[in-house]
């Protein structure tokens, strides 16, 4: 009998530069491409919101049908299960005779937690479950420092990354696989039954998102190759207003960054406009920092006091305060708009992000940890990493205390609308 590999996907909902992917392909004779929903995922947070919201879970059903899509043009399909994957996968590891799991690595605690609860299942059945790691822009060997010693200064990260480090080259995409015959495939669930709250439905279609491996690199190659308009925009736009909007898919691994690096590289050759590209490399640079930050210090992120032990201890309420924020009836026109904006595309850009946060923590003085979960509900590009990291960083008790102390919320106000222009229309 031949060797089968599951293959767990998990945030890697690609075959492009899928390092998993490839090596359970060129190690099995057939493989069991495996996808599980955990209700755990859906549930109501201590937070006074959902973990996953409506316009996020659209984005992830989407991308998850998109996989199931380019599995099944490679004449297979992608196994849909729906329950707790400690439980599911040695069920299958028995059921199909499967020789090992591969799946790939997470850095905060919940999705931790579940991997080890998972090896611990597969450990009682001699089988092994296979790390990999595939979401970051340098891998954590080829860095110029160990994960212990790498600096909390993010300007230092940065320099000293892109000055000692290597991109690796991408995997090649599969074009052919052998897959395991399973008895039912499963269906990937409608959105009403996944989550809790009433938002399913009443969600509209966004049609500027819309999740997937082919969405997100028809996405890039779009942004990449602007030509003449992209040469125009990078002499006029200011740097906060040149937005990729790729980070939905990096966050679900619809997209790979080093796809992103690897072909801004490309169209950079071309067109020759490289601080516009610069503003790419430097989001990718912060997920990097973040994620490695998390894999450095663990759960410190999600404590509201965070790195500054003498940080005010605040109450997690539901106060009437919070809720004019989350609905965007705060009063403050740009904050209003921008929350509007999260509400209805589950999207905002970092600057934006920051006024919101900055207004929340520094002038309604809420408890920072209720932003960070209202985002996680709403954002579709979602990354426990970036999302915590940057929310404890405006709060002032992130790692890096020099970012930390830099947020003010007049600056920022003036940065984005320098002549209340904004605020004139509105009350006009």
């Amino acid at each position: 009998m031949g060797k089968k590999i599951l293959v767990w996907f998990r945030n890697d909902l690609r075959l492009h530069d899928n390092e998993m992917l490839v090596e359970a392909i060129a190690k099995a004779d057939e493989i069991l491409p495996v996808y599980i929903f955990d209700p755990r995922h859906f549930q109501k947070t201590n937070y006074h919101t959902y973990k996953t919201g409506a316009t996020r879970a659209q984005f992830l059903l989407q991308s998850v049908a998109s996989l199931q899509q380019s599995l099944q043009n490679l004449g297979g399909d992608l196994l849909v299960l729906n329950g707790y994957p400690e439980e599911l996968l040695p069920e299958l590891v028995a059921k199909y005779e499967l020789s090992e799991v591969y799946h790939h690595r997470e850095v905060a605690g919940e999705e931790t937690a579940v991997s080890v609860s998972v090896e611990d299942a597969l450990w009682k059945l001699k089988v092994n479950l296979k790390h990999f790691i595939g979401h970051t822009l340098y891998n954590k060997e080829d860095l110029p420092f160990p994960i212990k010693d790498i600096p909390d200064v993010f300007t230092q990260f940065k320099k000293k990354t892109e000055r000692d480090a290597i991109v690796k080259p991408c995997f090649a995409t599969p074009t052919t696989i052998s897959f395991v015959s399973a008895d039912d495939w499963g269906a990937i669930p409608e959105i009403d039954t996944l989550l809790q709250d009433d938002e399913a439905s009443t969600l509209i279609l966004n049609l500027e998102f819309v999740g997937g491996e082919k969405e997100a690199l028809s996405h890039l190659h779009d942004y990449l190759h602007a030509g003449e308009g992209m040469m125009l925009a990078n002499a006029s736009l200011k740097k906060h207003e040149i937005v990729s909007k790729l980070s939905a898919w990096l966050a679900l691994g619809c997209l790979s960054p080093r796809e992103v690096y690897w072909k801004m590289q490309d169209a950079e050759a071309i067109y020759g406009v490289k601080p516009y590209f610069h503003q790419i490399i430097l989001g990718l640079l912060w997920r990097d920092y973040f994620r490695f930050m998390f894999k450095k210090y663990g759960g410190t992120f999600f404590s509201q006091q965070g790195f500054k032990k003498d940080a005010l201890d605040l109450p997690l309420e539901d106060s009437q305060q919070l809720r004019s924020w989350k609905l965007g009836q705060t009063g403050q026109p740009l904050v209003d708009a921008f929350m509007e904006e999260l509400n209805t595309k589950g999207y905002i850009n970092q600057v934006a992000r920051q006024l919101v946060a900055t207004y929340l923590v520094k002038v309604l003085g809420v408890n920072w940890v209720l932003g960070a979960a209202y985002f996680e509900e709403k954002l579709i590009d979602y990354c426990p990493a970036s999302n915590w990291g940057n929310w404890a960083t405006v709060a002032g008790v992130g790692n890096d205390q020099k970012l930390s102390s830099s947020f003010d919320f007049e600056k920022l106000l003036k940065f984005l609308d320098p002549k209340g222009a904004f605020a004139q229309v509105v009350q006009a």
